[in-house]
């Protein structure tokens, strides 16, 4: 059959689609780019805020509703479907079948049942990963994720992804390296390791055989799995998300300035520049914590890039607590940031508080900090200018097909003219001739196109 998968949300739920159409692929099904001409419809969903739930609501509805033939199958995966367990049939009607985020291992013998003549199936127990589905990926891409942690312990009041996801359970590294290894084989020159807050790996559950040691002395699980990543040859880059200030230590600081393949970017969701917000939200630091734990990795490496999310209109946050907030993202200088309007969510300590913020002063605060950010990232690209910094290449750039685009070790999109020899995977130095908030523009240094290595130089690890 051919399958087609809408997926919305975050990486994790990109690596689930990803395993999804792996796993049908194993079985002989075809995914397929389009929804015309497929036989399942599948419809990834994300429970994080409203917004991202009525958008798969809908789509659902618009595929049950528009089946073209009778024998297409439509289906919800995911986060949503985890939280609305049975009712998601009566919001959605038509739906065939409903998938947990604990069950994705059993897609195919989901569709094994819809074939055979059940309708409204639904599996939302959390089944036991073999090392095989959860490794599960698909056999091209320069990039791929990698799941080291799933779960999450942390219960901020707003927040759902423990209700849906369960609780922290880290994968043991030696299967970590396996899949990597599997995955550079097949071509993957960069990964990103992925975990609600993936700074927390090993920490709950033994992740290491015993007898294993660091070689340079690492005594924390995150920092030896980027160590032993580092060893496998081919592997160019290594980045993760997310992260929580509590897991910014010396010796985190230390990985990332002294492993060559470590990129030097850290997203760090802030949320909020108020204290009393923050302890609302159980965010489990104060705004002076999340500076030291800044300051840690910046005293490591200078250039190290610091991304953020931020929320806005937070129950109760007054426009002194906002203006904190805004004070707070000018002194940290962040890169960039994901920036979110407050939505309750059914099962969380928040929704307890009234949303008491208007929606229009929301956007309101929304559309302010985005031009704080805006002129933030112009000034941090703008000195850029005139420097040579290393691109990953990822393909043609989907404004001008003539020009390269790629990312910088730093996460930077850069824009730069077609040379020949330069394809997907080179490793090129670019001369960046101008600038934007967002985006960097440039030239290719002749003689700098590169086969492999992380090009990072330098750094002790002592700790």
């Amino acid at each position: 059959m051919k399958i087609h998968i809408k997926t919305y949300g975050c990486q994790m739920n990109e690596r689930d689609s990803e395993r999804i159409r792996s796993l049908l692929a194993i079985r002989g099904h075809i995914a397929s780019d389009t929804e015309e001409g497929a036989d399942v419809l599948i419809v990834n969903t994300c429970s994080v805020r409203a917004k991202a739930e009525e958008k798969a609501i809908g789509k659902l509805g618009l595929l049950t509703a528009k089946r073209r033939h009778p024998h297409v199958i439509v289906g919800a995966v995911g986060c949503m479907v985890q939280r609305m367990k049975d009712s998601i049939f009566d919001r959605v009607k038509g739906l065939d079948f409903a998938l947990g985020t604990g069950g994705l291992s059993k897609i195919c013998d989901i569709l094994d049942r819809i074939e055979a003549g059940e309708r409204r199936v639904i599996d939302i127990e959390r089944h036991r990963e073999t090392a095989d589905t959860a490794s599960a990926h698909e056999k091209s891409g320069l990039s791929a994720f990698v799941t080291v942690l799933e779960g999450c312990n942390r219960r901020c009041s707003y927040c759902i992804v423990p209700e849906v996801r369960g609780v922290e359970v880290s994968r043991p590294a030696q299967e970590i390296l396996h899949e990597v290894r599997t995955l550079v084989a097949g071509g993957v020159r960069e990964i990103t390791l992925l975990g609600q807050s993936v700074l927390g790996y090993g920490k709950t559950t033994p992740v290491w055989e015993s007898g294993h040691v660091s070689p340079r002395g690492f005594l924390e699980p995150f920092p030896r799995l980027l160590e032993a990543l580092c060893e496998v040859e081919g592997l160019d880059r290594i980045r993760f998300t997310t992260s929580h200030p509590s897991g910014c230590t010396n010796e985190l600081a230390a990985a990332i300035s002294g492993l060559a393949q470590v990129c030097e970017h850290v997203h760090l969701p802030l949320q909020s520049g108020s204290d009393r917000i923050l302890k609302l939200m159980n965010r489990g630091y104060t705004i002076s914590e999340y500076r030291d734990a800044v300051g840690r990795l910046r005293e490591r490496n200078s250039s190290m890039s610091v991304t953020t999310d931020l929320i806005v209109g937070f129950p109760s946050e007054s426009d002194d607590e906002f203006e904190m907030t805004r004070r707070a993202v000018k002194e940290i200088g962040f890169d960039n940031a994901f920036v979110f309007k407050y939505s309750p969510r059914p099962g969380t300590r928040a929704e307890e508080l009234a949303d008491d913020v208007p929606s229009e002063e929301k956007l309101r605060r929304n559309h302010a900090l985005l031009r704080d950010l805006d002129v933030r990232g112009t000034e941090v690209n703008a000195g850029l200018v005139g420097t040579e910094v290393e691109v990953l290449v990822e393909g043609p750039s989907l404004r001008d097909k003539r020009r390269m685009s790629g990312r910088t070790r730093t996460n930077k999109i850069v824009v730069f003219a077609e040379e020949e020899g330069i394809g997907i995977g080179s490793l090129v130095r670019v001369l960046v001739e101008r600038a934007m908030p967002q985006t960097l523009y440039g030239s290719a240094v002749s003689g700098s196109l590169t086969r492999g290595g992380a090009g990072k130089t330098g750094g002790g690890l002592e700790l």
